[in-house]
């Protein structure tokens, strides 16, 4: 018997615009296609959606039902969220034969802590956010762990090779990509003494040019009297 999670749907008529009545009556448009599956619209319900992305995760692997027919697994292959308020608007399942290897994206899941950002005040930077891998549907990891606990300076660089195994999982991105660093916090250069200097003498007034102006002005009046 099947330990995946289940997850019912139904056959959808509604397509187009016309979805968003869907959406507002609490039902996720959807599609489920692949291995002799002819590309079929379904709906489901969207929180019950929403839990199986609590619980399960990116590539999640389903036993769906849609209309109270027959069981069969699925991959959650992609969501369509809304730009801003990240909510699900459309999902896409593929279906899988257990049998066959796939070949997906997989995200790369940071943990640890780095020094170069904790004590050096450096920022993490993210070269790459998935990885491409090839296993059974039943082996496809939901993410990969990148340890960051190495990055103890600015000069360290973390590649594909540094990333966790995970059992029967082949990876397919070149183990040299490189895929996390720390980028050293912007300093501020303080002005230096010369810089002070010529700031202090341009705010200066011009004593001399001020004292001409004032004997200028004391011959005029004697040539005047």
């Amino acid at each position: 018997m099947s330990t995946r999670p289940q997850l019912a749907a139904e056959r959808r008529d509604v397509v187009g615009k016309k979805v968003a009545r869907l959406r507002r009556d609490g039902q996720l448009p959807a599609v489920v296609y692949g291995h002799d599956h002819e590309s079929q619209p379904i709906q489901l319900d969207a929180r019950a959606f929403d839990e199986l992305r609590r619980h399960a995760g990116r590539n999640a692997l389903v036993d769906l039902r849609i209309s109270g027919g027959r069981q069969m697994p699925v991959l959650l292959h992609a969501v369509q969220e809304h730009p801003v308020q990240r909510r699900p608007l459309h999902a896409d399942f593929l279906v899988v034969r257990m049998t066959e290897e796939m070949t997906v994206d997989v995200p790369i899941v940071m943990v640890g802590t780095s020094e170069a950002v904790d004590k050096g005040g450096g920022t993490l930077l993210h070269l790459r956010d998935t990885v491409q891998v090839r296993a059974l549907p039943a082996d496809l990891p939901s993410g990969v762990e990148l340890d960051i606990s190495a990055l103890d300076s600015f000069d360290d660089v973390l590649h594909v090779r540094d990333l966790r195994t995970v059992d029967r999982v082949i990876m397919l991105t070149d183990a040299e990509e490189a895929i996390a660093r720390v980028q050293p916090p912007r300093l501020e250069l303080e002005p230096t003494i010369a810089e002070e200097g010529a700031e202090a003498e341009a705010g200066e007034p011009a004593e001399d040019a001020e004292g001409g102006a004032g004997a200028d002005g004391a011959a005029g009046g004697d040539s005047e009297s």
